[in-house]
């Protein structure tokens, strides 16, 4: 039976029942987005339909699982509509995860408010294990200010797929499925991330997914800005298709104000739909206020406000005031709350309520949420939404303002320190909206939400949310002392977070401007006059000048940051600092990389308050910069070491509890194994590194590092050409979905090298190959980073010979060897294989003595590398198993 007042919406109604057929029937999947302004029946229509399909039986239509966003709370609620669809797919079937959904719907079903994390850990097998060392990760990442590269990305994205999985999984062991999802716009991040992933799957599953989203954003905030983009992205790709509701036609209108009121004059419904323009809310406000006395020359209002305000005007002034209460906590609202706002008792506040819900159709009876229902008071909401948004607008902003601080006073009021998720959202959210005196509770509250969404569910997106209003709030706060240190708290939470995702960009379109906000932060701690806060501000700025403005600024900032602490005479301070600027200088200048990672060390080795210490940000600190030593050393031509120095890093890295920087330790590993020749032991240390991070799941930047590295190995085998171009372009892929500023120019580079070794003289490889080449001497112009520049010069030489053009190829080489002249030997860079190939580019030229000269320094540069190899059988595998040096010692392509 549908809904007395649901009418028309034949067309949109029939798309649903198509799409359910499709899914029944084991056909494609498929998701339609109904569009429409607030009030235009979405939620009637997606109603409609399950009721429809419900009537009609399940074994022949399939199931339909439903469930809405909620505004205000809904989109700080991690994980919220998708824990409510896991657990509506997994009530009614015998699963193996059964006793999981049986416990957690029993705790549920008792009031007991469980966390989004805790419910999917039962839910979803494995993610328990990946939270946990997530949430370890993420604690250790935010006490030192960062982690890294992607450490943080891959467990957000692995999370993601195994939820994904997991929901798949439920709805191939049911009936093919169709699921509603109502008022999108209210999501919350974690769960759009989960829809993204679901829609890319659909195409394969018996599965169905029907959205509605409000086109005029969300009551009181929300990330509706945010929803339509994504939504614009998926109709881009074609993974949604979106229909829009407008008003309803005459017929509509007519049909239904036969059915409200038969008696009603016929002309009523001609009038009615002109002056309400079919908006369904309108016709349905309109219609509650019509009696037959009215007649047929009724005057209907035209605008929602003016319904609304004749309906307010049969309350007493005390009602209306209790009504804008209620309307100023949301879509639910508490007697308890409006009484304590209101300074009245509670008995007489509940009584007028009652009267006003059983009286006036304002308001409805609704039971409390889960988060509150030990609460000991009656709940209500409005009859309809729109009708919420009007009682709220017709407030002063200081009636609002004060309100909401009196809002938030009542549901702090007695709250324990494990105050539900949802209960700590809505205090915070009324904080944001009651003014200045809620500033600094508001920088608070959200600062202590941003870190524990971080942690508790690898929700970095509303993470960052909450990061950004504890900024603003703090940014607001009239007293300089309150001010400076939430602040800085606030922007070193929010940049540690994001940079995995910083791509370079002083500015990305939706994100504050990283370096400006670190340039803040640092005057922030500059006033504070406290040395450690200003050491933790300079070398967050020296993070986001690499980003943003390239080596040369930062390394200068990071130096600052190390004279600080210097001067501060803070241990810890100093040997974090050192490592940092010990690994960037390494990209300016070799030695003095080696001399600050050498000092690092040996503070480490004599005091034991970093040694003997196990706080996570001396450990990590400590992986770093032993990581950087050996790969500077093995940079700086000493192999030996460099290899027996990583070989001992990744073997207690193994057994660290977090392994965070275990990929990037292995990748410097087998960069040095395939330079001492050993290439099967490098493949063996790849194919670790690429396992371990795909158990975690999600993409991640050294992941796409270390596959290209393979790839390089794999082109050097001519029957391997064929997985070295499938595995680079996969690589290359991954780098770009990541984007890591370091990373970037190196894997490009690879990209290049990988179509040479392996392009048999296809024209279409050589010009992709050029293509990737002058995209990174572009890119590396701004960045500086060096290394990578030299090796796309160098590259572009080679590429321009092999297509012929021997006057390009000189220059680009004869750039790369002034380049490297000028700032000598450079980390991820091989001297003498530089040197090599212009000399290659030079003899064809005609420039046979230069070119003799090159190849000489080359071979010199080979001997005085295999001259610190110790042991015998390294040395010759060095000497004689490495393709390059063999080409050097030969002198191919140059002469004798």
């Amino acid at each position: 039976m549908l809904p007395n007042e649901f009418v028309d919406r034949v067309e949109r109604m029939e798309e649903l029942r198509a799409l359910l057929r499709a899914v029944t029937e084991r056909r494609v999947g498929q998701a339609i987005v109904i569009d429409s302004v607030s009030g235009m029946g979405r939620t009637a229509l997606l109603r409609a339909f399950e009721e429809e399909s419900m009537a009609l039986g399940r074994a022949r239509t399939g199931r339909i699982v439903s469930t809405q966003c909620h505004p205000g709370i809904g989109s700080g609620l991690m994980y919220g509509p998708i824990v409510d669809i896991l657990l509506k797919l997994g009530e009614a079937q015998e699963t193996k995860q059964r006793r999981g959904f049986r416990r957690m719907l029993s705790l549920t079903g008792q009031g007991v408010v469980r966390s989004a994390p805790e419910v999917l850990s039962a839910i979803v097998p494995g993610l328990g294990a990946l939270f946990t060392l997530g949430r370890e990760v993420t604690e250790a990442s935010l006490a030192s200010g960062s982690m890294p590269f992607d450490s943080l990305l891959p467990f957000q994205q692995g999370a993601a797929v195994r939820i994904v999985e997991a929901l798949l999984d439920l709805v191939r062991q049911g009936p093919p499925t169709v699921i509603l999802i109502d008022d999108i716009q209210h999501s919350d991040p974690s769960s759009l991330r989960i829809l993204d992933q679901l829609l890319r799957r659909l195409s394969d599953e018996p599965l169905g997914v029907v959205l509605s989203h409000a086109t005029d954003g969300a009551y009181m905030g929300g990330p509706g800005s945010v929803v339509e983009e994504l939504l614009h992205r998926w109709a881009t790709e074609g993974l949604i298709q979106r229909r829009t509701l407008s008003g309803l036609p005459l017929s509509a209108v007519t049909e239904l104000v036969r059915r409200r009121h038969p008696n009603a004059p016929l002309r009523m419904a001609e009038e009615l739909a002109e002056s309400t323009l079919g908006h369904a809310i309108f016709v349905t406000l309109c219609l509650d206020e019509w009696s037959p006395q009215d007649g047929e020359n009724v005057t209907l209002p035209a605008s929602l406000s003016r319904v609304v305000e004749g309906r307010l005007r049969t309350l007493s002034e005390q009602d209306r005031e209790l009504l804008a209460i209620g309307a100023s906590q949301g879509d639910v609202f508490f007697s308890r709350t409006v009484a304590a706002v209101k300074r009245a008792p509670h008995d007489q506040v509940m009584e007028r309520l009652r009267c006003i819900a059983r009286d006036h159709q304002l308001i409805v009876p609704e039971a409390l949420p889960g988060w509150a229902r030990l609460e000991a008071s009656d709940c209500y909401r409005f009859e309809h939404r729109a009708l919420l948004g009007v009682v709220y607008a017709q407030q002063s902003a200081e009636q609002m303002r004060s309100r909401h601080a009196r809002i938030a006073d009542a549901l702090a009021a007695d709250v324990p320190q494990d105050a539900p998720l949802e209960r700590r959202l809505e205090i915070a959210r009324h904080l944001r909206h009651g003014g200045v005196g809620c500033l600094a509770a508001s920088a608070d509250a959200h600062y202590a939400l941003a870190r524990d969404a971080a942690m508790e569910g690898l929700s970095f997106a509303e993470a960052e949310q909450h990061c950004e209003e504890a900024i603003r709030a703090a940014r607001d706060l009239p007293k300089q002392e309150d001010r400076d240190r939430r602040f800085i708290q606030a922007v070193e939470l929010l940049l540690s977070m994001t940079e995995v995702r910083w791509r370079g960009q002083s500015s990305p379109s939706d994100r504050p401007d990283i370096d400006a906000l670190a340039a803040e932060s640092e005057a922030a701690a500059v006033r504070t006059g406290e040395l450690g806060l200003q050491i933790r501000a300079t070398l967050l700025r020296g993070k986001t000048l690499l980003a943003t403005q390239g080596l040369e600024p930062s390394l200068t900032k990071l130096r600052a940051a190390v004279e600080l602490a210097e001067e501060h005479g803070d241990l810890v301070a100093l040997f974090v600092a050192r490592v940092e600027y010990g690994r960037q200088i390494s990209k300016r200048k070799l030695a003095d990389g080696l001399a600050e990672l050498h000092e690092a060390e040996r503070m480490y080795a004599a005091d034991p308050r970093l040694g003997g210490s196990d706080d996570a940000v001396l450990q990590h600190a400590r992986n770093l910069g032993e990581m950087q030593l050996g790969i500077t050393l093995f940079d700086s031509g000493q192999l030996e070491e460099a290899m027996t120095r990583l070989r001992r890093c990744v073997a207690r890295l193994r057994e660290e509890s977090l392994q965070a920087e275990l990929p990037i330790a292995l990748n410097y590993l087998a960069q040095v194994q395939a330079c001492l020749g050993a290439h099967l032991e490098a493949e063996d240390t790849l194919r670790e590194a690429l396992d371990f991070e795909a158990n975690r799941g999600g993409d991640s930047g050294w992941h796409a590092y270390n596959a290209a590295l393979l790839a390089h190995l794999y082109s050097r085998q001519p029957t391997r050409h064929t997985e070295a171009l499938e595995t680079i372009a996969e690589a290359w892929a991954e780098t770009e979905r990541t984007w890591l500023a370091n990373l970037v120019p190196i894997v490009r580079n690879l990209y290049v090298e990988v179509l040479l070794n392996s392009a048999d003289g296809s024209p279409l490889q050589l010009d992709q190959a050029r293509s990737l080449a002058v995209a990174t001497c572009v890119e590396t112009q701004q960045s500086g980073m060096i290394r990578s520049e030299i090796a796309a010069h160098s590259l572009l030489g080679r590429i321009l010979m092999r297509q012929g053009d021997a006057t390009a190829a000189e220059q680009h080489a004869r750039t790369a060897l002034r380049i490297l002249d000028e700032v000598g030997d450079m980390p991820a860079l091989r001297t003498e294989e530089v040197q090599y190939h212009a000399a290659v580019v030079l003899h064809a030229c005609g420039a046979q003595a230069e070119a003799l000269a090159l190849l000489d320094r080359a071979r010199r540069k080979i001997s005085s590398k295999a001259g610190l190899v110790v042991n015998d059988t390294l040395r010759r595998r060095f000497l004689t198993e490495v393709p390059l040096n063999r080409s050097i010692r030969d002198g191919v392509g140059v002469g004798p």
